[in-house]
């Protein structure tokens, strides 16, 4: 089993080729820890959870020796083993910070977990002044959300995993609007996206992120802007990214033939649909498609995690 996980996690550190990997740092420790149903091995990395609940922190693989795991804030931990510990949030909504220190403290792993507002505080569509809107009829596959994250002035640069930012997942709306605003996202979407980012920069593209266009979206804003009811958006599972280096808002030439065109976004996708195609790397499937650029944005490529393939070209 151990073996298997290490793979899988050896997988996410090598996607394909060597270019531009001795410049990028992926902040990997050399453990992976298993958190709220998630594996990973970044030294930062983030978790949502409501009010009250628990879950389970599992050490896998890594050195021999002492793991402690602490807390900064409000919750509680019980350690259940040499390698596992069972964690309860807080009961009230905010950011709180767990430190998992490796053996002699030589590499350690900051979790940051954000304790969800439950949607049962939202009325008549808004949550403390922020509109949210009305979340389609649930259905076999699409329940609303439990909760949202509360997006505060002091939190919106938090690191969500080593190169995202909390901020750059916000929606769209309104962003002259005053704090606080609300987001719903998925832990797996981050993962993927890190893997992504790797690959780019395994690629020779040497960027420290991803120029997120569009992640979570209100039911409200969803609606809005006409896109489809069940938008993968509204669930914090889909962002649409593109290529940009030098922070320019445009689009990498990345096909290297002197245009920033469609062609660039298929050349995006194309090299994540190579990348999905190992086994071991399925439980990223989901949503994948290309765009051209209009007036208002350049080419880009929309990715989710929703679990079953689906391929399209807008």
């Amino acid at each position: 089993m151990r073996r298997a996980v290490t793979a899988a996690i050896a997988c996410l550190a090598l996607a394909a080729g060597d270019a531009g990997a001795a410049a990028f740092d992926t902040e990997a420790v050399p453990f992976a820890v298993t958190f709220n149903g998630e594996t990973w091995s970044y030294r930062d990395m983030s978790a949502f959870l409501m009010p009250g609940a628990t879950t389970t922190l599992d050490v896998i693989n890594g050195a021999t020796g002492t793991y402690s795991l602490s807390m900064k804030e409000q919750g509680s931990v019980v350690q259940q083993g040499p390698r596992r510990w069972r964690y309860k949030a807080p009961t009230r909504p905010g950011l709180y910070t767990l430190k998992l220190d490796g053996p002699g403290n030589n590499d350690s792993v900051d979790i940051h977990v954000f304790v969800l507002v439950p949607a049962s505080e939202v009325k008549d569509g808004w949550l403390n002044g922020y509109r949210i809107g009305a979340y389609p009829p649930a259905s076999a596959r699409y329940t609303p959300p439990k909760g949202f994250l509360e997006v505060t002035k002091d939190n919106e640069d938090t690191k969500l995993s080593p190169h995202f930012k909390l901020k750059q997942f916000i929606c769209k709306q309104d962003p002259l609007k005053e704090f606080p605003k609300y987001v719903v996202l998925e832990q797996r979407l981050l993962l993927k996206l890190e893997a992504i980012l790797e690959r780019v920069n395994r690629l020779g593209f040497s960027t420290d992120t991803l120029h997120v266009m569009s992640a979570y979206r209100t039911p409200y804003y969803n609606h809005a802007i006409g896109d489809v009811k069940y938008s993968q958006h509204q669930w914090g599972s889909a962002a649409d990214v593109y290529i940009d280096p030098h922070d320019k808002d445009r689009m990498e030439d990345l096909n290297r033939d002197g245009r920033v065109d469609i062609a660039d976004s298929k050349f995006l996708y194309d090299r994540i649909e190579e990348w999905l195609q190992r086994k071991e790397l399925q439980k990223f499937e989901g949503g994948l498609g290309f765009y051209p650029p209009t007036p208002a944005h350049p080419p880009f490529v929309h990715v989710d995690v929703r679990g079953t393939k689906a391929r399209w070209k807008g």
